[in-house]
C-alpha cells in the first residue's frame, strides 16, 4: 500500500506517511457524492439547533448531539415499525430515546456519564399529572422565597468557580432554590423536573460567558444583562411543563418500552439479547480532544457532586470512551500504542493507524504542548472496535449501525474517523458500509495561525450486518 504525505507534514517528519481516506482500500464501503446525496434529502436530518426549539429536547442544552429530526428520518427510512428496537450506546442527554418514545418505537439507551444520564432520565419521564405538578412548582417558589428573606449565607458552599459565575443576589437565590428542592418531600419525579429546571436555569441567569462548551468567567467574557434567578427559573418550569401537555396529548409512548442504563458502551453487547435490536443510531464522540466530563462542571459543582478536578476524573473522565488528551495518562498507557485488538482484526487498518500514530509521536516531540494524540487514536479506535463489536452481536441480521461522526487532524495529522471505523466494522463481519457527508468542518478557524488547515467533514456512517 502507498501512502503519500500532505505537505506540510512531510516537510517535517521526513518519509513517513499519512493516511488519507482516497488511499484506503474499499472493503465494501462507499461514499456518497454531493450528487448521489441529491436523492437523499439530507435537509430532514435537521440541526441540533432543531433540538433548541422541540419540546422535552430543549430541556437542557447539551453541547454534543443531532437533530430530533435525524432519528425520526432513519426510523422511517429502516421501516421501523411499534415491534421494533433502536438503541443508542452514547445516548447523552437521550435524545434517541425521546423522540423514540415520542413515536412510539422502542428504545434502549446507554450512558456513561452520571449525571448526564440523570438529564436522560428526568426527560424520559412524561407521565406527569399536570395539575399536582403545576402546585408543587408554585409551592417551592414560595417556599424557596421564604428561606431566602430570611438571610442566606452563601460562603464555603460551592468551588470558587460558582461565585465567578453569579452575582451575590443570584447566588443566594440560586442556594434557596436548590435548598428548598433537596430538602422537599416531593416525589421523586417531581423533584427531578425542578432540579432539571433550575439546572438549566444556571446558565440563563450567569453573568460569565456561558457559550457551550466552555464557561468563561473573566471580565472579558462577562454578561452585561443581569437576570434574576427566582425569575428565570419560574419561566424554565413553566415552558418545561408546557412541553409535558403538548406531548401528553400527542404522542404514542403508552404502548412502547424504554430501557435507560447507566454504563460503558464498550460493554454494549451485555445490555440486551443478541440479535434482538433493529436499528442503532448514535453520535459517538468525535477524535477532536473534546473534554465532556469538564463540559457540566458548573453544574456538577453547582449541586455538589464534584468540587474538583481530580474528583471529575474518577469519577466520570476514566469512564468515558477515550477521546481527550485530559483521559491520558502517558506512563501507564503507552502499551495502548500497540493497538494489539486493531491488529488482530486486521493487518491493513493496523497498518494505516500504525502510520498515524508514528507521525503523531513525532510531531508531539517537536511540539511545546506535547499532547498525547498519538495515544489518543490509538485508545479512541481501541475503545471504538469494542462498541462495533457489541453492535454487531446485539443488531439483527440485516440490521443497521448508523453513526454521525466527524473526523479530525491533530497536529494537521488526517484522521479519517468515518473510513476507519466502517473499515473496522466489515473485518470483524459486517457486511458493508456507506457515508453520507454531511457538511464540512473547521472553517470558523481558519484565521487561528495554530490551526491546520486540513479540510473536516461531518457525515453519516451506515454500517450493514
Amino acid at each position: 500500500m502507498t501512502l503519500q504525505p500532505t505537505a506540510d507534514v512531510a516537510e517535517k517528519v521526513g518519509q513517513r506517511t499519512l493516511f488519507k481516506p482516497e488511499h484506503a482500500p474499499a472493503l465494501n464501503g462507499s461514499v456518497l457524492t454531493q450528487s448521489d446525496q441529491s436523492a437523499h434529502n439530507t435537509s430532514l436530518y435537521g440541526s441540533f439547533r432543531d433540538s433548541l426549539r422541540a419540546p422535552i429536547h430543549r430541556w437542557f442544552t447539551y453541547p454534543a448531539g443531532y437533530s430530533h429530526k435525524l432519528i425520526e428520518a432513519k426510523i422511517n427510512e429502516h421501516g421501523l415499525t411499534r415491534e421494533s428496537w433502536i438503541a443508542d450506546p452514547f445516548v447523552g442527554t437521550g435524545t434517541t430515546s425521546v423522540a423514540s418514545k415520542i413515536l412510539g418505537i422502542n428504545s434502549l439507551g446507554v450512558e456513561a456519564h452520571p449525571f448526564v444520564y440523570e438529564v436522560a432520565t428526568t426527560k424520559m419521564f412524561f407521565d406527569y399529572n399536570v395539575s399536582d405538578l403545576s402546585n408543587d412548582i408554585e409551592n417551592i417558589m414560595v417556599a424557596a422565597k421564604t428561606y431566602y428573606d430570611k438571610g442566606i449565607n452563601c460562603q464555603d458552599v460551592w468551588p470558587d468557580l460558582i461565585y465567578k459565575c453569579f452575582t451575590v443576589q443570584n447566588q443566594k437565590q440560586l442556594l434557596a432554590l436548590r435548598q428548598t428542592i433537596i430538602n422537599s418531600e416531593l416525589v421523586t419525579e417531581h423533584k427531578n423536573f425542578l432540579k432539571l429546571a433550575l439546572t438549566a436555569t444556571l446558565r440563563i441567569v450567569t453573568t460569565a460567558g456561558a457559550g457551550w462548551p466552555y464557561i468563561a468567567p473573566s471580565k472579558y467574557a462577562a454578561r452585561t444583562v443581569n437576570r434574576n434567578a427566582f425569575e428565570e427559573f419560574s419561566k424554565r418550569c413553566h415552558l418545561m411543563l408546557a412541553d409535558i401537555v403538548k406531548v401528553q396529548g400527542s404522542s404514542q409512548h403508552h404502548s412502547s418500552r424504554h430501557i435507560l442504563i447507566k454504563g460503558d458502551a464498550r460493554k454494549f453487547s451485555t445490555y440486551a439479547e443478541e440479535n434482538t435490536i433493529d436499528l442503532i443510531l448514535t453520535s459517538p464522540p468525535y477524535l477532536n480532544n473534546y473534554d465532556y466530563a469538564d463540559r457540566t462542571r458548573l453544574e456538577t459543582y453547582f449541586w455538589g457532586l464534584y468540587n474538583s478536578w481530580g474528583e471529575i476524573t474518577r469519577e466520570v473522565r476514566n469512564n468515558l470512551i477515550t477521546a481527550a488528551t485530559t483521559q491520558i495518562t502517558r506512563n501507564s498507557m503507552t502499551e495502548s500504542l500497540k493497538c494489539a485488538n486493531i491488529a488482530a482484526v486486521s493487518s491493513d487498518i493496523y497498518a494505516d493507524l500504525y502510520e498515524i500514530i508514528q507521525n503523531l509521536s513525532y510531531l508531539r516531540s517537536q511540539k511545546p504542548g506535547k499532547k498525547s494524540y498519538d495515544l489518543l487514536v490509538a485508545r479512541y479506535f481501541e475503545d471504538m472496535l469494542k462498541t462495533i463489536n457489541g453492535a454487531y452481536k446485539l443488531l439483527r441480521k440485516g440490521g443497521s449501525f448508523v453513526l454521525v461522526l466527524g473526523d479530525s487532524a491533530p497536529y494537521g495529522v488526517h484522521v479519517s474517523t468515518d473510513e476507519i471505523v466502517g473499515r473496522l466494522a466489515v473485518a470483524i463481519g459486517f457486511s458493508k458500509y456507506n457515508i453520507e457527508v454531511l457538511r464540512t468542518r473547521g472553517g470558523k478557524w481558519g484565521h487561528n495561525p495554530q490551526r491546520h488547515n486540513v479540510p473536516l467533514r461531518e457525515s453519516i456512517l451506515t454500517i450493514t450486518k
